[in-house]
């Protein structure tokens, strides 16, 4: 596989919401990109707040922005944050250094794409996401 089709990221999508509905989690949005940093889908659950489709872009932007997981960057938000500060600037305000943006990686370790959760806890955004990751049959890079 060398591109994250539509079938892939809806694969993922629908993966990530049955594990919502499993942790019985607030309604989550999810955005999914594709390596070139192209929205390739986008799903919001009913009751989803306003600004959710921006933050999931936001995610999965910053991990693709990176080359891993937001996980990375929210560390990095702690201990430098001029850095993150600075990165942010420089991508006009796209990124959202929380965990929930998780790397698509194919089994050669090839970036695909990335996919971004927000809704509820981040720990529980990032869980639906590689669980999406996993469940489409590739590799989840959370920055770990």
């Amino acid at each position: 596989m060398t591109d994250l089709s539509l079938a892939t990221a809806q694969t993922i999508i629908n993966a990530a919401m049955e594990k919502a509905a499993d942790l019985k989690i607030k309604p989550i949005t999810v955005a999914v990109l594709d390596a070139g940093g192209h929205l390739t889908a986008l799903v919001r659950q009913d009751g989803s707040s306003i600004m959710r489709p921006q933050i999931a872009y936001g995610k999965a932007y910053g991990a693709l922005a990176v080359g891993t997981g937001t996980r990375w960057l929210n560390a990095n938000a702690e201990s430098r944050p001029h850095f993150i500060q600075a990165l942010n600037g420089a991508s006009g305000g796209s990124i959202i250094p929380v965990p929930g943006g998780v790397m698509i990686r194919d089994g050669q370790g090839k970036a695909l794409g990335a996919v971004g959760i927000t809704g509820d806890t981040s720990d529980n955004d990032e869980a639906c996401a590689v669980a999406g990751i996993h469940a489409a049959g590739l590799v989840a890079d959370t920055g770990a």
